[in-house]
């Protein structure tokens, strides 16, 4: 890896690794990552999501035993879900553990998702963070709990109990301000309750690619140049705009209250920072999004580009919300509804990860009804 990880670490930007699976973890290779950060500040942290865990799982053969033995105490495939999950989370949050240390609990993080099936129930969505929060049983645990409105009293709940929450799916910036309200509110609970505020950590999965990947479809059917001149320019407006509102929640009297008690600051996190469309630089939307605090998590072949060929020149946010605001308005003006293009791309990408889930469900349970009747 080249010196643009290093660059990236000394402006503020956490690298994460958008990956997990037991062939990973059992292979070294994320322990050759975290041995890699302790030297020079490099990846230090991992998502995960159902369909990684779908692709995992699906591929690999190390899972074989641990199923053979679900599958003869006759778990059902949701519990076997959950346990398989845990298993490599625990582990991998077990290799990050030294992360988590050294930075004080900053970074050494790993997320398992609730799910999904259940972002729009509250209390089930409640409920599932609890039993993954007690199953994998490590201080260096984010918990994953879709954006979604019901979710967002779920995410407040969570935090309240001291449960460290990473909220994903995040596309509008209007939905990122509910869950700036919904972290706030669940810190004011957990402070009220006596948890010690500083062992509770949070961030914000604001989605990237995806935003770039529905508004160049709609610009492409207008088809006018004024339209066509607008492409791909969305998505890193879409992300700058909700680092101006992460900075302008930070400034409140109730976040500086509430820091002063003890909080952490709930960090921005760029996800979905793999490229989509072959005509754009593959390192765009880490180049393109660096500032301080944030976090930037990263498929391997975005990250192995960033570091072989990214241009981190440095703060590349403040002193563009203006332009970032104009471009918004532009596509309002040639027929883009920025509403409609969030809206569909939070049902899209619930009905996506629940996809994964009824997949990996549906392969687990051929899996483990043979085992059951041979036995």
């Amino acid at each position: 890896m080249s010196e643009n990880l290093d660059r990236l670490a000394a402006e503020g930007v956490a690298v994460w690794l958008d990956d997990l699976s037991r062939e990973r973890l059992a292979g070294g290779g994320l322990a050759d990552l975290v041995r890699v950060q302790r030297r020079v500040q490099r990846v230090v942290g991992i998502t995960s999501n159902p369909t990684i865990f779908a692709k995992a799982i699906r591929s690999g053969a190390r899972y074989d035993a641990q199923v053979g033995d679900l599958a003869r105490r006759g778990v059902r495939v949701e519990e076997a879900v959950r346990l398989l999950t845990a298993f490599d989370v625990r582990w991998a949050c077990d290799v990050l553990r030294p992360v988590y240390e050294a930075s004080d609990g900053v970074d050494g993080r790993v997320s398992l998702e609730v799910d999904p099936r259940v972002a729009h129930d509250t209390a089930a969505t409640i409920a599932e963070a609890r039993a993954l929060w007690w199953l994998v049983d490590r201080p260096n645990l984010f918990v994953k709990i879709p954006a979604t409105e019901p979710s967002l009293a779920a995410i407040s709940t969570a935090l309240g109990e001291g449960v460290s929450i990473n909220v994903t799916l995040i596309f509008s910036l209007d939905r990122y301000d509910q869950v700036l309200r919904a972290f706030l509110d669940g810190m004011g609970k957990a402070h009220a309750a006596g948890h010690d505020l500083a062992s509770i950590a949070s961030v914000a999965s604001f989605f990237v690619s995806r935003v770039d990947t529905e508004v160049d479809s709609r610009l492409d059917k207008i088809g006018t140049p004024e339209a066509l001149a607008l492409r791909g320019r969305a998505a890193i407006a879409n992300a700058r705009l909700a680092y101006q509102r992460f900075e302008q929640a930070t400034a409140s009297q109730e976040w500086q209250a509430l820091a002063t008690a003890g909080m952490r600051p709930q960090r921005p996190l760029w996800a979905s920072t793999g490229v989509k469309d072959p005509a754009y630089e593959d390192t765009r939307y880490v180049d393109e999004l660096v500032a301080p605090g944030v976090v930037n998590t990263m498929p391997e072949q975005t990250l192995r580009a960033v570091a072989d060929h990214g241009r981190i020149r440095g703060d590349t946010i403040h002193g563009t919300y203006a332009a970032s605001q104009q471009v918004l308005d532009d596509l309002e003006a040639v027929g883009v509804s920025y509403d409609d293009v969030v809206r569909v791309l939070e049902d899209e990408g619930i009905a996506e990860f629940t996809a994964s889930g009824n997949e990996l469900f549906e392969q687990l349970e051929a899996e483990l009804h043979p085992r059951r009747t041979a036995a």
